[in-house]
């Protein structure tokens, strides 16, 4: 890329995890100003703090980190009939169970300790709604009027309740500072119910760019030194990447709309991550809530 276009000067990219940065935007992360991600540490995963600074600290070019711990609100909102939120997406049914899943461990680490169990010291709904107010004074302290912020799309591309709450945060701001919000083009089947309610008669225009492979595989076998590469190893990277500026909400459903060329890809419904609560057995669950009962009393 030659000389830098408008959309590229006073340039940032705020992704939500470390890694995010390059699966979703490596057309540009060698050409932008400044590379932002927003969380690092994870109670569920002891160490993966560590790892993650010492990946973005061999980074081959500049990046901070927010050091914004994950609420771990993956997989909680119901993918079938989403409802958006103020800090980002409404979670369901899962974000209960984990709850059950917590509480139980609390009980349990009472009568009979055990160093290897890490319990999160709030609820995942209390959590994610805690760490909007979090991103959103971080970055707020950050972004100038005139920046080009380039960021996650509103349905999180495959569907990640933290890409949406970052999504939501410079949503906000926006209207608060002035720069202008690009977002992704990335989208999976889980996700497209929320994407088609972007879907517009007349959208904006957008822009596409080559991706910048060689560099790609530079910055992930950095993630994968460390241990701390959350992608699958086998991953190909599309040959173009397209960024449209963010819609200022969604709209009404109507034929004959649309949005701009997705990358679309599958991912395994069944995916599991090494850091989902394991399913409690009847009695745990009961013992849990007996506790949390007989302790509000």
């Amino acid at each position: 890329m030659t000389g830098k276009p408008d959309f590229l000067r006073n340039s940032v990219i705020v992704g939500a995890h470390p890694d995010d940065e390059l699966l979703w935007f490596n057309s540009i992360i060698r050409e932008v100003d400044e590379v932002i991600v927003v969380y690092r540490d994870f109670w569920a995963q002891p160490g993966i703090g560590a790892k993650r600074a010492a990946a973005l600290a061999d980074y081959p070019r500049q990046i901070a980190c927010l050091d914004i711990g994950e609420a771990g609100a993956y997989g909680c909102a119901d993918w079938t009939a989403p409802v958006t939120s103020e800090f980002g997406i409404a979670l369901g049914l899962e974000a209960n169970r984990r709850e059950i899943t917590r509480l139980a461990r609390m009980s349990l680490s009472k009568v009979a300790p055990q160093d290897s169990v890490s319990v999160a010291t709030a609820s995942v709904a209390r959590a994610y709604e805690s760490n909007f107010w979090v991103v959103y004074e971080s970055l707020k302290a950050r972004l100038r009027p005139g920046m080009n912020v380039f960021t996650h799309n509103p349905w999180g591309e495959y569907g990640h309740e933290e890409h949406i709450q970052v999504f939501r945060a410079l949503q906000r701001l926006r209207g608060e500072i002035g720069f202008t919000l690009w977002m992704s083009n990335y989208c999976t089947d889980r996700a497209m119910p929320l994407a088609m309610r972007y879907f517009e008669s007349c959208p904006g225009g957008y822009v596409r760019l080559p991706t910048d492979k060689p560099f790609a595989d530079e910055i992930a076998a950095v993630y994968k030194k460390h241990d701390c590469w959350t992608w699958a190893d086998d991953w190909s990277w599309f040959d173009e990447e397209c960024f449209m500026q963010a819609p200022d909400g969604d709209s009404d459903s109507a034929p004959h709309r649309h949005l701009f060329p997705l990358n679309f890809f599958t991912i395994d419904g069944q995916r599991s991550r090494k850091w989902l609560p394991l399913a409690l057995t009847m009695s745990a669950a009961s013992a849990a809530l007996t506790v949390a009962i007989s302790e509000a009393i």
